[in-house]
């Protein structure tokens, strides 16, 4: 197979100079392991947080945000993020109607009331978790998906192990309290990152109220348990918690001004401290930070030419969108890009198989890192295309 390295070096032109720093999930995870936390004073109310920008992962304020805690329901962000896998594996389908067994029918805490035997459909199911965290309709996608509830387990902490997570262990899909359930603020934020790379997440978690069952006799009103859904522009999920020794918790997600932020905190004494804590992270992160978005999620950066492949320059895009954040007032200089694509690519490829990756850089330092995809299936050559290949080079 030939091999070959291609690079291309980008310089964009931003209209302002110098100063900011944008890091990668891998860097902002060693960034915050070191001992000094933020010096802006924010969440005092709660035992640990984190504010980070979506796209690179860039660390805005923290707190303690190693620090191992029970995240009670803020638990379902794993269990949704396995949801929307399996849907965009085609593993399960939104109108799928799933009967629900007597163990998960039995769930106490936030319940949708599902009863032995009843039959919902995944989305709705997947509405009752992310709206009304039904520990019920947690359980019974569980099941659906893996088996049982010890086999989603099992798929919720390898991927973890997949997130590259040190500090999170899941015993249940749904947060109720168990011994060596825990997590913590950094890890869920990088959850929550993940999760939001399937944007109709937030069709669900946007939902202030809705109805299931509408209609019936045993309709049930879905109200989210998550209020600044309603009374923070912007705020479009994720995941509230809450349990007697988890106290109050709430991984947060908003999006203005072309920015998507995620704030998390952990342990506050009274939903109203909780509340106030977001936001001011919110007010901060969007009154002091702004992004400049590079790349878009799928944007095509180059080619894949390879000679024993059936198919010519199919595009290769970019598996996330590439943003760099800098503070309000400072000034942003030329940005290197680095486009690298795989010296030894194995045929077949499918769609979304990683072959490359683009760099952001600034005075020789890598910023961030993204993914590098090749946008569709790609296989190995017939015999008579590497032959009109080969007599079309000849012509030449």
């Amino acid at each position: 197979m030939k091999r070959y390295i291609l690079s291309i070096l980008a310089i964009i032109a931003l209209v302002m100079s110098t100063s900011f720093l944008s890091v990668t999930a891998k860097e902002t995870k060693k960034d915050d392991k070191n001992n000094q936390e933020s010096k802006v004073n924010l969440a005092d109310n709660s035992k640990s947080a984190i504010l980070l920008e979506r796209d690179t992962g860039k660390i805005l304020f923290k707190k303690n945000a190693n620090e191992q805690l029970p995240p009670a329901s803020m638990t379902k962000i794993m269990t949704m993020l396995l949801v929307m896998e399996a849907l965009e594996d085609g593993k399960i389908s939104l109108d799928e109607k799933v009967r629900v067994s007597e163990y998960a029918a039995s769930m106490g805490g936030s319940q949708i009331f599902l009863e032995p035997g009843e039959e919902m459909t995944v989305n709705d199911l997947l509405k009752g978790v992310a709206v009304a965290s039904g520990n019920d309709a947690s359980v019974a996608l569980a099941e659906r998906i893996a088996g049982s509830e010890e086999a989603f387990v099992q798929m919720m902490n390898q991927k973890v192990k997949e997130l590259g997570l040190e500090n999170t262990n899941f015993v249940n899909p749904t947060g109720l309290p168990a011994k060596n359930h825990y997590s913590t603020a950094y890890d869920m934020a990088v959850m929550a990152k993940e999760l939001l790379k399937h944007k109709q997440i937030t069709n669900y978690t946007s939902i202030y109220e809705d109805y299931l069952r509408k209609g019936t006799e045993d309709e049930f009103w879905l109200v989210n348990t998550n209020k600044l859904v309603k009374f923070y522009d912007g705020v479009d999920g994720l995941k509230t918690g809450y349990t007697n020794e988890a106290k109050y918790c709430l991984t947060a997600t908003a999006e203005k001004e072309g920015m998507r932020t995620i704030a998390v905190v952990m342990g506050a004494e009274t939903t109203k401290q909780r509340n106030s804590d977001v936001t001011k992270m919110l007010d901060y992160a969007y009154s002091q930070f702004a992004t400049k978005q590079l790349f878009e999620k799928a944007q095509p950066v180059t080619k894949l030419n390879l000679m024993k492949a059936d198919k010519d320059d199919v595009d290769i895009v970019t598996g996330d969108s590439v943003s760099v954040v800098f503070s309000k007032g400072d000034k942003l200089d030329g940005i290197e890009t680095k486009v690298s694509v795989n010296q030894n690519i194995e045929l077949p490829l499918k769609a979304f198989d990683v072959v490359g990756k683009l760099e952001v850089i600034k005075n020789g330092e890598i910023l961030s890192e993204t993914k590098l995809v090749i946008k569709e299936d790609v296989n190995t050559a017939s015999l008579f295309q590497l032959f009109k290949r080969s007599m079309d080079q000849m012509v030449r």
